[in-house]
C-alpha cells in the first residue's frame, strides 16, 4: 500500500528537531517504550515522571509480547511475540490508523522502540520510525515535557502484508547443520561468551552464531551511525544480509541490529523472537561458549 506523501520520509529513524514539528499533528501517533529489564515497571514510573507531548506508554511485557509459556506447555522465550490480531487491537486502542506516522522512543539509544518498530513492520505498517538518540535527544534541545495524559482515540489500522521475517527455533536448530544462514548475536560480549550468570544463568550462544552488540550501532551521543558507516560494519560481518538471522536474548536488541540494517540499506534478515531465552530452556540444544 503506497504511503501519503506526508509520510514517506519516516520508515526508519527520525530526529528530535523533525518530530517537533509534528507533536500536535493528529495523524502522528508517539509511543513511549521505556522498560527496564529487571524492573517491570520502571518505564511506566519514568513516563508518568514526564514524556513526549501527546506520548502514550507501551508496555514491552504487557502490550508487545505474549505468555512466556504457549498453550502447548512449552516455554517461547521471555518476550515471544503476540498474535497478530491481539497485537492489531493495541493498535487500534493507541489510536493507528493504516495512514498514521508512527513514532517510537525510549532512553536507552533505541533498545525497547526498536522492537515496536519491527511490530509495527510485521503488522504491515512502513510508517513507523525510530526518535534517533531517544529521550536524551529531545531534551539536549530544550524541547519540552510533559505529565499530562493525551486523551485515548480510537484507530482502524488493518492488518496488511508484512514487511519483515521472522523464524522459529526448529529452523535455528536445522541451520546450525546447514549453515545456510548467518546467525548474529545482540548480546552483550560476556553475555554472548557465557559470563554473565546474573542476565542469563545458561551462558553461551548459538553454535556458530556471531557478536555484534547493538550499541554498536550508535554514536557516543546515543544517536544512530550514519548509513554510510553502518553499511561499512554491517558489510564486513554479512555477506548476504538477507540470508541472516539476527537474535539476542529474548527477541527485542535483536531487533536493534535489524533497524540499522534497514538504515544501511541492508534488507532481508530475519528475526529469531525466542531467541537465546528460548534456545536455552531446553538442554538438548547445543550451546557455545
Amino acid at each position: 500500500m503506497p504511503l501519503p506523501t506526508h509520510l514517506s520520509s519516516y520508515t526508519t529513524l527520525i530526529s528530535a528537531h523533525n518530530l517537533s514539528a509534528h507533536v500536535q499533528d493528529p495523524r502522528w501517533v508517539i509511543l513511549d517504550c521505556r522498560h527496564d529489564l529487571m524492573e517491570s515497571n520502571a518505564g511506566s514510573l519514568a513516563y508518568a515522571a514526564g514524556h513526549l507531548p501527546h506520548a502514550q506508554f507501551v508496555h514491552l511485557d504487557q502490550s508487545l509480547s505474549a505468555p512466556k509459556v504457549g498453550a502447548d506447555g512449552v516455554f517461547r522465550g521471555r518476550h515471544p511475540l503476540p498474535e497478530k490480531q491481539q497485537f492489531i487491537q493495541t493498535l487500534r486502542q493507541l489510536g493507528i490508523n493504516n495512514d498514521t506516522q508512527v513514532v517510537v522512543y525510549d532512553a536507552h539509544g533505541g533498545m525497547f522502540a526498536a522492537r515496536l518498530w519491527w511490530m509495527l513492520r510485521w503488522v504491515g505498517h512502513a510508517a513507523v520510525a525510530v526518535l534517533d538518540g531517544g529521550l536524551p535527544a529531545w531534551q539536549a534541545q530544550s524541547f519540552p515535557l510533559t505529565t499530562d495524559v493525551p486523551d485515548a482515540r480510537k484507530g482502524d489500522i488493518s492488518e496488511q502484508t508484512t514487511l519483515v521475517s521472522h523464524v522459529d527455533v526448529a529452523r535455528v536448530l536445522a541451520n546450525i547443520a546447514s549453515a545456510e544462514l548467518t546467525v548474529v548475536d545482540a548480546r552483550a560480549a560476556d553475555r554472548f561468551r557465557g559470563e554473565n550468570e546474573t542476565i542469563d544463568p545458561v551462558g553461551g550462544h548459538i553454535p556458530g552464531a556471531l557478536n555484534r552488540f547493538f550499541k554498536d550501532n550508535l554514536q557516543a551521543d546515543g544517536r544512530f551511525k550514519d548509513a554510510a558507516q553502518l553499511k561499512i560494519e554491517w558489510s564486513a560481518l554479512l555477506t548476504h544480509p538477507e540470508k541472516s538471522i539476527m537474535q539476542c536474548g529474548s527477541g527485542v536488541t535483536a531487533c536493534h541490529n535489524l533497524l540499522a540494517l534497514e538504515v544501511a540499506g541492508l534488507k532481508g534478515a530475519a528475526l529469531y523472537p525466542g531467541s537465546w531465552s528460548e534456545w536455552c530452556s531446553d538442554s538438548s540444544r547445543p550451546v557455545a561458549r
